[in-house]
């Protein structure tokens, strides 16, 4: 089936899909995005999302494209137009184009591009990968500073993607100043004598939809929580750890730059957690 695509206020198959060469987001990574959960054809955290990116187009004074209502509708309408129970709906918004390419930002009337498209990920939430549990590695972290923008200027993250898959492993945590920032695409935790630790928020990582609901779901299920920064050789000799994302939800870690954790197994904190997001966002789904 021919995936039906949204970009700038129309609905259309991905091969008629297209934007300008000169618009920012093509030639200075002049764009956030956003990536939404679909399980059972509704979203999961749509508000948190929409908030988020409000935040991220004011941080870059950035127009907004159109309302949350209509946003709403565009995510709820591509994922019946393309028949998903099960996956991603990708959004996208660049500073737009003016007809040139220029470093100085486009007047001010210039209208912001929108993209929008679907992933059909059947097993999402039963996904094998977290029955077996991760194995990462750790490098430097040389993103600029505002991480907590969520721009596409995703080049070193898939980088990093690409040299845990080189060595073996199926992802990367950064570390920078001695200290262990996020995951490639998601924030990172570890659990050490039944505290869950995680590095606290700051510019320096991305304020995750995932984190914020699963830390209050950790909370709410009694589970003692430190944020504080944290070392790699001090997640090595955890008893387990995890990362959350959009797209992953809860992920168990089981090996840190060849070092098992625990057993080598999913930790019984990650899976509980990994139980009690999917349930509660279930339930709560537009």
């Amino acid at each position: 089936m021919t995936r039906t695509v949204y970009v700038n206020g129309e609905y259309l198959p991905e091969a008629e899909a297209k934007v300008s060469i000169f618009d920012r987001g093509f030639l200075f990574a002049d764009a956030v995005y956003e990536v939404t959960s679909v399980l059972d054809g509704k979203l999961i955290d749509f508000e948190g999302h929409a908030v988020r990116l409000r935040r991220s187009l004011d941080e870059l004074e950035m127009a907004e494209p159109c309302t949350k209502d209509e946003l709403l509708e565009i995510h709820r309408r591509l994922v019946e137009l393309n028949g998903i129970e099960e996956g991603l709906v990708y959004l996208q918004v660049s500073r737009g184009s003016d007809g040139d390419r220029d470093f100085v930002f486009p007047s001010a009337d210039t209208d912001p591009s929108l993209v929008l498209f679907t992933q059909n990920k059947p097993g999402l939430a039963d996904s094998p990968a977290a029955q077996k549990g991760a194995k990462i590695i750790s490098i430097e972290d040389i993103r600029w500073g505002r991480r907590d923008i969520k721009t596409v200027q995703l080049l070193y993250p898939s980088m990093g993607k690409m040299m845990a898959k080189k060595a073996g492993c199926d992802d990367a945590w950064l570390v920078e100043d001695g200290y262990v920032t996020e995951g490639t695409s998601n924030n990172a935790y570890f659990v050490k004598n039944g505290k869950i630790i995680t590095r606290p928020l700051s510019n320096d990582i991305l304020h995750g939809i995932t984190r914020k609901a699963v830390l209050r779901m950790a909370a709410e299920a009694q589970m003692e929580i430190e944020e504080r920064l944290f070392t790699i050789d001090e997640a090595k000799e955890a008893d387990e750890a995890f990362t959350t994302s959009a797209s992953a939800f809860v992920m168990p870690v089981v090996e840190i730059d060849g070092v098992a954790l625990g057993d080598g197994t999913p930790g019984p904190i990650a899976k509980r957690l990994r139980e009690i997001y999917l349930d509660e966002s279930r339930k709560a789904a537009v």
